[in-house]
């Protein structure tokens, strides 16, 4: 483990994790051990069995060492200072004495041992030293503290001070002792060496000072041993505490761990100190960071990395999985300070290779992105029933989340809801239609939408198509077979940039509709195997859709088909009316709405709205039968409310028939409405009758609308209830505007709002019946228009009183050759000689018949409309009848003659009697 000098580490925290990994029981068993309980005692300081024992031992023998040491010392230099006082005294006596006046004087003198010896003891004893001894040139005493040594040579170097006159200082055990004696010369006048001076003092002499110095030596050195010896007792009792009484050993092997766990973990580990430098760093972090070995102790931002992660080690702030970018690596960083809790001011990192996670999370993210986009195509794909569209859709969607662009190519018998003919075989050419084309530009040199396209049998879109499984280009410049297509357009596709594709055939329930081919440009990676699954899975959810679309084209066909062949194939000519329609089947399906304009006897017009609620072929069969049944109805010529009367019976019967049968295919004509008028041009009445169907619009000549308010009957099939007829008086160039719900009702808007905007389109006077419906549909025609409508407009005429012509005759028979006179007149004004004697044949015979069979007066009436027509009234309600006359029958031949001279004949009932007419061809 690297170890850091100067710095103790506090072995706490993860460090000691495993010896308090058994929880509280273990931590509690922990405080109560024996080795924690001796830490308590006050001997267990000593104890050598653990570290704070040996490092309190070896504290004291330290101290102890250094007390001896300072004895020593101090002894040492109690011997020095002693020599060099011994030696400073000795030289002063000596020099003093011997430059003293008259010294040289005193040693040429009879007697220097008389003179000089009172004078040297005086300056032996005021100078502090053993002896002052003068010799003469020869070294021989003149004087001694000793008198007995006088006159006797020198102990001690003394020739070279006589000689030289140099200073001689030594050390000797002369007759005193062991002694420092300094040797000086004596000088005369002329500078001339006459002898010499010694003075000397026993070294121990001078050594009393330390010996009183001594006791206070010991004594503080016994007083320093005493507290280093306290103070090392405390601080191995808190390093006792500190290392939870543990031994060298277990020291060493928690150490060893450390260093074995620091160094081995999966995780850098960096410490860095308040001062910015790198404290400590393991091998993993040294790789994570691109370190050299020997980094500890160096400044942070000296370490070559980048500015950012050198900020964020250096920095005391405290940092949760924060991503750093080093080289090619993504780093999470989690750095916590040292000092929280009182500990060295620094901070601790650790550091975590994301680069695989964030690699792992990448790939999350992508099959996340997959399944959004699987999610999208489900709800964008297939919002509507129409096959071109859902294959837009399909492209929309997977441009450009998934590829640059999209195409949908389906086989011709698809688009008109069909089933496709038999696939060709492998290697044969497939011939589809290209229906949507979505990319990021309008100008690339893929086949446009709306071509048909033959694939040649070696291209991926042919193998696709008849094999029914995908196909997988990834490099189209390497792929040969989907260039025998069109050399020139597929060079072109390699020049605008095009790089790989993806062809996957769009099969549902077992038809195989056409194919989906993806394609990527350089700007975007080649397309590779994992991709095949997504395009396979969009392919098939976008071809249930198409084939959902298909099968609702061909059974909307269907219908649609079935609706135009029971609905009007145009409007009948006639002159009562001038008329004009629209029919609009519902985007979502055919329904039951239909409209009738069907020519009456006497010039008269027949006008039917009707609706059956409900879709599909159900509502266009019944509507059929609905049709057909007021056309029969209208042919008895009855009353609007009675022919509602018998429509309702009918619908009824129709409810009985699907209870009986029990069949979920046959359902009651619920919700069924009608609304039938008769338009009278001779008399400008117009009588109407509805059942639960909405009021018609009534619009003057002078752009007045209004909605009559008629009689109001339940809907078909309800019974119970009788309709009722209004009778409106309509003049000329008046517009009768019927309609179905669905031109003025959506779910976005209602009833009465329709018919504010119904009643502000129509408030235009002399309008045409087709400007009306291009006005009313441009008002009210919804964007989506979710059920039929059915609108007919009608503008009246009124015959003129010059082509009515009628008479009223008594019950007689000789009236019969008057009324023939008449007639013959009034051809003549119209100029229809040619039918004078048709007419009046016809004539003859009907007042004939009503006289015999008849009371009360007779009516005849003559109309000028596109053809002849003649009407004999009376007050009987008993009709004729064809029949063949046999041989011996005197009657019975008359109606027969009628039937075949007329283009057609009939009776009506009126609230008098009965009406008989036929119609007279033009010559």
């Amino acid at each position: 483990m690297a170890r850091i000098p100067g710095r103790s580490w506090r072995p706490s925290g993860r460090w000691f994790a495993g010896r308090r990994a058994g929880g509280r029981h273990e931590r509690r068993q922990w405080r109560q051990s024996p080795r924690e309980a001796s830490a308590r005692r006050p001997w267990a300081v000593t104890s050598t069995r653990s570290v704070a024992g040996q490092m309190f031992l070896l504290q004291v023998l330290i101290v102890l060492l250094l007390v001896l040491a300072a004895v020593g010392t101090l002894l040492f230099q109690a011997r020095t200072d002693r020599f060099q006082a011994a030696r400073d005294r000795s030289l002063a006596a000596a020099e003093a004495f011997a430059h003293a006046p008259g010294l040289p004087a005193a040693m040429r003198g009879p007697d220097p041992s008389a003179v000089l010896q009172p004078l040297t003891e005086d300056a032996r004893r005021r100078g502090g030293v053993d002896f002052v001894v003068v010799t003469d040139r020869a070294g021989v005493r003149f004087t001694h503290p000793d008198p007995s040594l006088i006159g006797k040579h020198f102990v001690g170097t003394v020739d070279p001070t006589l000689s030289t006159g140099k200073v001689t200082i030594e050390s000797v055990h002369g007759p005193l002792g062991q002694e420092v004696q300094a040797v000086v010369p004596v000088r005369d006048a002329s500078g001339a060496i006459v002898g010499a001076v010694a003075s000397g003092i026993k070294v121990s002499a001078v050594s009393s000072a330390f010996d009183r110095q001594l006791p206070f030596v010991l004594g503080a050195g016994a007083a320093a041993l005493a507290l280093a010896t306290a103070g090392t007792a405390l601080v191995s009792r808190r390093l006792r505490r500190q290392t939870h009484g543990l031994g060298p050993a277990e020291m060493t092997r928690m150490y060893e761990h450390h260093d074995a766990v620091l160094h081995a973990v999966r995780e850098g580990v960096v410490i860095v100190g308040g001062d910015g430098r790198l404290l400590l760093v393991n091998d993993e972090a040294r790789r994570l960071l691109g370190l050299p070995p020997d980094v500890e102790g160096r400044r942070v931002d000296e370490l070559g990395l980048d500015a950012r992660a050198a900020a964020l080690l250096s920095s005391r702030r405290a940092v949760t999985d924060e991503v750093l970018p080093v080289g090619d690596r993504l780093l999470a960083v989690n750095l916590r300070t040292t000092d929280r809790r009182g500990g060295p001011p620094g901070s601790v990192a650790t550091l975590r290779d994301s680069t695989e996670l964030r690699a792992l999370a990448g790939r999350a993210e992508l099959a996340r992105e997959r399944l959004r986009l699987l999610y999208d195509a489900s709800v964008a794909v297939g919002t509507t029933l129409d096959v071109r569209r859902t294959a837009e859709e399909l492209t929309r969607v997977a441009s450009p989340r998934f590829t640059d662009y999209a195409t949908v190519d389906l086989a011709e018998q698809v688009l008109r809801g069909g089933e496709p003919a038999l696939s060709p075989a492998p290697g044969e050419e497939a011939e589809l239609r290209r229906v949507a084309l979505t990319g990021p530009t309008a100008d690339s040199p893929l086949y446009p939408a709306g071509e048909l396209v033959t694939f040649a049998g070696p291209t991926p879109q042919a193998v696709g198509f008849v094999s029914g499984h995908p196909v997988l280009v990834p490099d189209l410049a390497a792929s040969s077979g989907w260039r025998t297509q069109d050399p020139s357009r597929t060079q072109a596709v390699l020049d605008y940039g095009f790089v790989s594709m993806i062809t996957v055939p769009l099969k549902a329930r077992g038809v195989l509709l056409g194919i989906a081919t993806f394609w990527r440009t350089r700007d975007s990676a080649p397309f590779e195997e994992d991709d095949l699954s997504l395009a396979e899975e969009l392919a098939a959810r976008a071809a249930v859709c198409i084939d959902n679309a298909r099968r609702y084209t061909r059974e909307h066909d269907m219908a649609v088909t079935l609706q135009h062949s029971l609905l009007p194939r145009g409007l009948p000519e006639q002159n009562a009316l001038e008329t004009a329609y629209r029919y609009l089947p519902a985007q979502a399906g055919v329904g039951g709405d239909w409209f009738d304009v069907i020519p009456l006897p006497g010039a008269r017009v027949a006008l039917v709205v009707g609706d059956v609620v409900g879709h599909g072929l159900h509502a266009a069969a019944t509507m059929g039968r609905l049709r057909t049944a007021v056309l029969n109805f209208s042919t008895l010529d009855l009353p609007p409310d009675e022919l509602l009367g018998h429509l309702d019976e009918l619908v009824a019967r129709i409810d009985q028939e699907a209870a009986v049968a029990e069949s979920p295919d046959e359902r009651p004509v619920a919700g069924a409405t009608c609304l039938y008028a008769v338009y009278d041009p001779v008399s400008g009445v117009c009588s109407l009758a509805r059942a639960g169907h909405p009021l018609p619009a009534l619009v003057a000549p002078d752009g007045s609308v209004e909605f009559p308010e008629l009689p109001a009957g339940p809907p078909l099939g309800l019974g119970g209830l009788p309709f009722e007829a209004a009778d409106l008086r309509l003049p000329a160039g008046s517009s009768l505007v019927l309609y179905t719900d669905g031109l003025v009702e959506d779910r976005r808007r209602d009833i009465d709002e329709g018919l504010a905007v119904l009643r502000a389109s129509l408030a235009v006077p002399d309008r045409t019946p087709q400007e009306t419906c291009e006005a009313v549909l441009g008002a009210l025609l919804p964007d989506r228009q979710t059920d039929d409508i059915a609108l007919l407009v009608a503008r009246t005429r009124i015959l003129p009183a010059d082509r009515i012509s009628e008479w009223e005759l008594p019950s007689d028979p000789a009236v019969v050759a008057r009324a023939r006179a008449d007639v013959a007149r009034q051809l003549e004004q119209w100029g229809l000689e040619e039918a004078l004697f048709t007419t009046e044949l016809i004539l003859s015979e009907l007042i004939t018949n009503a006289i015999r069979h008849a009371s009360g007066p007779i009516r005849v009436r003559l109309l000028r409309d596109r053809a002849l027509i003649c009407e004999v009234a009376d007050t009987s309600s008993t009709s004729p009848h064809l029949r063949y006359a046999a041989a011996e029958d005197e009657g019975g031949r008359g109606l027969f003659l009628v039937a075949q001279l007329a283009e057609r004949w009939g009776t009506r009932y009126t609230p008098g009697g009965k009406v008989i007419w036929a119609e007279v061809p033009p010559s």
